[in-house]
This record gives structure tokens, sequence and C-alpha cells, in this order.
């Protein structure tokens, strides 16, 4: 599969996975073992490149690390910080946002444990939180 750089080094495949929806916002979660599995093959056929974000659900973070840990240094893992849940107000489902600098500390700390890893290679903030934040302003 052919390679990205992203900014200076990080070398990515071409094609990522998004985990999103494993566990969130498109119905109920897939089974645990065959998205293990979808995870370890795609990084048989060259996939390296793995999104996920707290607001997925403590789980999604959890099957990644499982699928990956044996194999931590063959991959690339993205998550995001900032939406820290969701809550029905009225008839919609609204965002809870937390980006303060001791509950950015918490979400990394967890979701290092979730992912059975010491480090994550890009962590960024949920790009819902940013359009929320400008139409705010």
């Amino acid at each position: 599969m052919k390679k990205r750089i992203l900014g200076k080094n990080l070398e990515v495949s071409a094609i990522g996975l998004g985990l999103m929806g494993m566990d969130h916002a498109y119905g109920k979660p897939a089974d645990r073992a065959e998205m293990i599995r979808l995870i370890q093959e795609s990084v048989e056929l060259g996939g390296n490149f793995f999104d996920t974000a707290v607001v997925y659900g403590e789980e999604n973070e959890k099957v990644l690390g499982q699928a990956t840990k044996k194999i931590r240094n063959q991959v690339v893992i993205a998550t995001k910080f900032g939406i820290t849940g969701q809550q029905r107000i009225g008839n919609s489902l609204e965002n809870i946002v937390d980006s303060r600098p001791e509950s950015i500390r918490l979400q990394v700390e967890g979701s290092l444990r979730r992912l059975q890893t010491d480090y994550i290679d890009l962590y960024y903030q949920s790009i819902e939180l940013i359009q929320t934040s400008l139409q705010k302003m």
C-alpha cells in the first residue's frame, strides 16, 4: 500500500481505518472479535493508520488497543479529545465539550490505558468541537 508522510516524519498508509462506525453513530456496536480481526487484517494488507476518539465510546479504543498491542510498533494511532460524551437535550443529541487542560490530561490518560500503549502518534481536538467553538464566536 502506498504511504504518505504526515508532518515531518509520520509515515501512514494512504488508506486509514476510522473506527467510529464500530461503536458510534451508526447503530448497535459491531462484534468485538470481528472488529479485532478487521483491524489486524488491515495491517496484513499494508494499512497502518487507525483513527478513534474518546466520544466513540471506551470500547472503541479498547478494541484498537487489543488488536494492535503485539504490533504497536507497526501502527499509527490517532485519537481525539474534546468531546467527552453526549447528552439528550429535548429531541436532539448534544456533544459534551470539555477541553480544559485538566480534562485533556484525564482524556489522554484514559486513552493511553484503553489503547494499551504508552504513546499516541497523533492526538488532536475533535473537529466537531472546533466547529462548535467557531459558531459561538
